[in-house]
């Protein structure tokens, strides 16, 4: 799932491509992707776009006044293109392609979704605030209103809740997914399990840290890379995510995993649980 530094590099990049152009057409070839239907989507048709920004993890083009919001979900991206075909997508259930939007030189976006749980969403809105994820968002991690005063609320209002899974919550925190949620904690040296009112005043000072530095050093790898890039970009730097038997780059210990219903988290034993493994439930069903 693409995350916020990669939602912040692709709007950059989206920016440089997209600022002063005219949106022409924008198709949707995957009907269940819009959630709107005032503005209509030919309040679209002719608009200049002004700007390419970020809310969390929603990238969002304004377009004369007028916001086409998209959260790419767990499969979505953005696929730019120097010439879309002259013949418009036709709907299918086959196809990756979701939305297609065409400007006036011919260029052009397709957004994607792969697999078959479809969860990308488009919104045509006049306020981006309109879109009732974006107006849910907790305070975004690298702005200056993020303070290590302001994670202490957090994680204190929170009670014990396991701190990984508050990392993640877009309503508590905005922007941080999966990923980068255990990538942050392995730099914290703190178990994803831990609650999230047990930290002492080093520790939540180490894992404030943790936090602008891991997405500020993210952020700053990807700024200036293409959307095609981006993807390789952010593996290619993770440190446990996605890793599991491979060497700890800090320590050398095998990263492990725990696996969930529909997602699992990646941590090192010597570096966040003091050299203990943590139950892996899936493992525990099995063994009963």
């Amino acid at each position: 799932m693409p995350e916020l530094p990669e939602v912040e590099a692709l709007a950059l990049d989206l920016k440089g491509r997209l600022h002063g152009r005219a949106i022409v057409k924008v198709y949707v070839a995957a009907f269940s992707a819009l959630k709107t239907f005032d503005p209509p989507l030919s309040a679209l048709e002719g608009a200049l776009v002004d700007d390419v920004t970020r809310h969390g993890k929603f990238l969002d083009i304004d377009a004369s006044g007028t916001h086409l919001v998209l959260h790419l979900a767990r499969a979505g991206w953005v696929r730019w293109r120097d010439e879309v075909p002259a013949i418009p997508p036709k709907p299918s259930s086959k196809s990756t392609l979701a939305v297609r939007v065409v400007l006036d030189d011919r260029s052009g976006l397709d957004v994607t979704e792969a697999g078959t749980r479809k969860s990308l969403a488009m919104y045509v809105v006049r306020d981006p605030q309109d879109v009732p994820g974006i107006a849910r968002l907790g305070p975004d991690p690298l702005t200056e209103e993020f303070t290590i005063d302001r994670l202490r609320e957090i994680l204190e209002s929170e009670g014990r809740k396991q701190i990984k899974g508050v990392l993640r919550h877009q309503g508590t925190i905005a922007g941080i997914g999966n990923a980068y949620s255990d990538e942050l904690l392995h730099a914290a040296r703190m178990s994803p399990f831990k609650p999230a009112n047990g930290l002492d005043d080093t520790e939540l000072q180490t894992l404030y840290d943790a936090i602008r530095t891991v997405l500020g050093e993210a952020v700053e790898r990807s700024r200036g890379l293409a959307a095609s890039e981006l993807k390789g970009e952010k593996k290619s730097n993770l440190a446990v995510h996605g890793r599991t038997g491979e060497k700890c780059p800090v320590c050398g210990d095998v990263v492990r995993e725990v696996a969930f219903a529909d997602s699992s988290l990646q941590y090192c034993p010597t570096c966040q649980t003091g050299g203990k493994p943590l139950a892996d439930r899936r493992m525990s069903k099995l063994l009963k």
